[in-house]
Order: structure tokens, then sequence, then C-alpha cells
């Protein structure tokens, strides 16, 4: 919830300019719901893919007063949207079967979701990480056609303990959950193991980025606070290529 109209044209130049200078990685910006149709618009000419940071767990149309349909995401220009951030999950309650519905209703949409999960800090302090991040990525794979849906979408591992706190988490830290979660999937399907992206999100910035994305099983970040800065943001971009 940052930024302001006037504001979304300087960052979307700013970010599409430095994108134009040679950047080889995938970039999708995610900006809040009211500015959605107006991103799409400033960057209709570039390779910068769309997406959205939510969208409600019924398909099609319906009562349902302030929620957005991820066929209305389609609609005005979005390919890809985030399901079950961790603000979502511990500051609105969104549970792992809500968290899968709308994954699902995503890609009943023709979005690609973006499925986050990690864990809390008393969560790794028990050592339970793998253990919760099992549980969220089994809300998918044991759906019907589960392991077939994730081939479809992005994993982005958020070690929320290390988000806005002031601790962080190493790049081997990191490595070891996403290593652990490419392996949970190739006990179901190694092929689709082998081939998703698993991203991640634990307060990337320009100066950590090099060292996270070199991690074997790092594909790429998804990043906040350090994407309200084009500058900042295009040299993790810059990393990632």
């Amino acid at each position: 919830m940052h930024g302001a109209r006037a504001g979304i044209n300087d960052l979307a130049g700013g970010i599409k300019q430095a994108i134009a200078a040679g950047i080889k990685a995938d970039v999708v910006v995610c900006p809040p719901f009211v500015y959605v149709a107006e991103t799409a618009r400033l960057l209709a000419d570039s390779a910068i893919a769309l997406g959205a940071q939510n969208l409600c767990a019924e398909q099609g149309e319906g009562a349902f007063t302030g929620e957005i349909s991820g066929a209305m995401l389609k609609d005005v220009g979005c390919g890809y949207v985030i399901v079950g951030h961790s603000e979502r999950r511990s500051l609105y309650g969104e549970n792992d079967a809500l968290v899968a519905k709308k994954f699902f209703a995503a890609l009943a949409a023709g979005l690609t979701p973006i499925l986050c999960v990690g864990e809390l800090l008393g969560e790794r302090e028990r050592g339970d990480t793998e253990a919760v991040v099992a549980r969220q990525l089994d809300a998918v794979l044991t759906q019907r056609d589960g392991v077939a849906s994730l081939a479809k979408a992005v994993i982005a591992y958020e070690p929320v303990w290390a988000i806005g706190t002031g601790r962080t988490a190493t790049p081997e830290q990191a490595q070891e959950v996403h290593a652990y979660i490419r392996e949970r999937i190739a006990e179901h399907d190694r092929a689709v193991a082998d081939k998703i992206r698993i991203v991640y999100g634990g307060s990337v910035k320009a100066n950590n980025a090099p060292e996270l994305f070199a991690m074997a099983d790092i594909d790429g970040g998804l990043i906040g606070g350090a994407s309200l800065d084009a500058g900042q943001f295009a040299a993790i971009c810059h990393a990632a290529s």
C-alpha cells in the first residue's frame, strides 16, 4: 500500500528505461489495484509484464462487494497475480485452503499465480520451517492436478522472520529452503520440480541480490520495498540477468 498516481509515472518510467538498457531477466511489476490499468498503459510498449497483489478466490462474477476477480485482472492486462503473500496470511487471516482456492482461481482466469510460502520467527526457532512450508505447498499439491498446476506457476519463499525485522537470512539459509521446496515437488513430479521457478522474497536489495541469485535453487526475487526505487530495482534485475 504505497504510492500515488503522480509517482507511478516516474517509477514505471524509471523501471521501463532501466529494463530497456539490456536486462535479460523476466520482470513483472505488481502495483496496487487502483493503479493496475494506469501501469498497464505506461508499460504497454515494454517487455515488462504486469501482475496484481491479490485476487478474489471466487471465479466468475457475483455479489462480492469490494473484491477483484481474476477475470477482471486479465481484462486490464495482468498476466500474473500474487497469492498467499505473508501479509495476506498474517494480517488478513488467509489460511492455506483459501490461498489454494485463490491459486486455482488465478489459473482458471489465465493468470500465472505467484504462490508465497514461508515461516514465522517462532516457527523457525522451533525448527518447524520445513513442516510449515510443506503444509503450505501441500494445500496445492494434494489437489486434483495440483502438481501439474504448479508447472504453470511461480513459487516465492518468504522467510517472514527476515522481512522488516532487522534480521536477515543468509544466502545459504535461503538456498536450504529453496532446495527443500524443489525436492518436495520432485516427490510428485521431477520434471515440474526442475522447471519451476522458485524466487526469494526476504528483503532482497541491490547489495545482496548477486549473492542470493548465485545460489543453485534461487531463480529470482519477489521484491518489496526495494521496488519503490527504480535505480535499486534495476540493479536487482541486472543481478538476476
